[in-house]
């Protein structure tokens, strides 16, 4: 049976049959089973926790903020117990940081437990998530993240396209705790950044810019996802890059399809490919322009682009101030603060809510400042080191592994890189698809070459 034939078999779920023998590659237990269902919950979390805090349990809004580290605590766990958790030097270097901080914060910082802890929960168990994610996960199990990913797409992109036109008293609107002032943020000519099915706006950034790199690959590897869907899906991204006014998911979009650019110069065939995602997304892109729920999104954004571009001084001002700026001026000004920071947590929302008694910046908006002012300049420096040289070996890999035609990688590679060495760790949204976007990118590293990749698909071999 040839590769092609082994991927619709499987998409199908029916047995194949191979050298006379008929197989159900469904029927072998995982022994990883409970890891992974933990990990979906992980996402299925991620995706639906602020509409829970928002909609189904708004009494419940502050402890669900925390809702997925009882989850990564017990995959932690099952991964220790199963004999897969990984203990590398980014690892290493991440929990030695992180306790450290937590009684350097607890003794001579901020003195207090619970912002200490919540700090510090993000060294000592969310970052050791992404390499159980990744020793767990199987290329196949990525394929299936992405697959469901689009499936969602479409919809999510109807619910912000009904928070845009709806005002902020709409019960869809409605702010973390049933607030019926609205979750909406600041956008354009009086319409509001919508949320979708998250606590905050950068969450529907966040998930569109996740499935891009998805959307894009299976247009280059159609067989792979069902066609009505994908195109569903396209026109479900292209819709929400007005929709949801940030020119942060516009950046992402176009970042990720300069990659797939960069693919189709080192490996040729895929340039067919690639011509018949353009043109797919052409035609999707002209039938929503003649919409006039588009031709009002996009007024808003460009007028958003506009102005924003004449406050943060253009594209320097927001790529490079945003990704550099923090770094630096955090550096300057680490002279005047404590050898150890103000103590991990303060410059988190929690942190600030809970000294402070209202939701800012009690240290800094980047993300590098805000671990240097926490931790002081030889942690924090320490901190952004880890998560800089990760991102680096990442992204060898990835280069390599587009070599051997594993193209997944490769496409991941751009969300990954926006995320995990600057992504705002502070935000658990933030936090939450940073961890998932490092831990699939690890986990498609199992595949040598495009035929083992497609073989990947299936969940137990045959014997000869």
């Amino acid at each position: 049976m040839s590769s092609d034939e082994h991927v619709k078999s499987t998409l199908r779920k029916t047995p194949v049959s191979q050298n006379g023998r008929t197989v159900n590659y469904n029927s072998q237990k995982d022994p990883h089973r409970k890891i992974k269902l933990g990990i979906w919950t992980f996402f299925l979390l991620l995706v639906f926790e602020g509409g829970l805090r928002k909609w189904v349990l708004p009494g419940l809004a502050t402890p669900l903020l925390v809702v997925r580290d009882p989850i990564v605590i017990w995959i932690l766990i099952l991964a220790y117990r199963q004999g897969v958790i990984v203990m590398n030097k980014y690892v290493a270097g991440m929990v030695f940081i992180g306790v450290i901080s937590f009684f350097a914060a607890v003794l001579s910082g901020h003195g207090n437990f619970y912002v200490a802890i919540f700090g510090a929960r993000i060294l000592l168990f969310h970052f050791p998530l992404i390499f159980v994610i990744g020793r767990v996960f199987t290329w196949q199990d990525v394929i299936k993240m992405g697959q469901f990913s689009l499936w969602l797409t479409l919809p999510m992109a109807i619910l912000i396209a009904i928070q845009f036109y709806s005002p902020q008293s709409a019960f869809v609107n409605r702010g973390v705790g049933g607030d019926e002032a609205g979750a909406g943020f600041t956008g354009a000519l009086d319409y509001f950044r919508p949320p979708g099915t998250f606590s905050f706006t950068n969450g529907t950034s966040l998930f569109f810019g996740f499935v891009t790199c998805f959307i894009i690959y299976f247009w280059l590897n159609r067989k792979l996802m069902n066609q009505i869907v994908l195109i569903a899906a396209t026109a479900g991204l292209l819709a929400a890059i007005p929709l949801s006014i940030s020119r942060g998911l516009l950046f992402q979009v176009v970042l990720t399809v300069l990659f797939a650019v960069l693919a189709t110069f080192r490996k040729p065939e895929y340039i067919g490919r690639m011509l018949l995602a353009i043109m797919g997304a052409v035609v999707v892109f002209v039938a929503l322009s003649n919409t006039s729920f588009f031709q009002t999104a996009t007024g808003a954004f460009s007028n958003r682009f506009e102005t924003a571009n004449e406050v943060e001084g253009g594209l320097e001002g927001t790529l490079l101030d945003r990704y550099l700026g923090g770094l630096v001026g955090a550096i300057n000004s680490s002279s005047t603060q404590p050898f150890f920071g103000y103590g991990i947590g303060i410059g988190t929302n929690v942190g600030s809510m809970l000294l402070g008694g209202e939701v800012t910046f009690l240290i800094a908006e980047g993300e590098w400042g805000r671990l240097i002012g926490e931790t002081g300049i030889v942690m924090g420096l320490g901190i952004i080191f880890i998560r800089l040289g990760l991102s680096y070996r990442i992204a060898m890999n990835s280069y390599k592994q587009l070599a051997k035609n594993n193209l997944l990688t490769w496409m991941l590679l751009p969300f990954c890189l926006t995320n995990l060495p600057q992504g705002q760790w502070a935000q658990p949204t933030s936090l939450g698809f940073s961890v998932l976007i490092a831990g699939l990118i690890i986990a498609s590293f199992n595949v040598k070459s495009r035929k083992q990749a497609l073989k990947a698909l299936l969940i137990v071999k045959v014997p000869k």
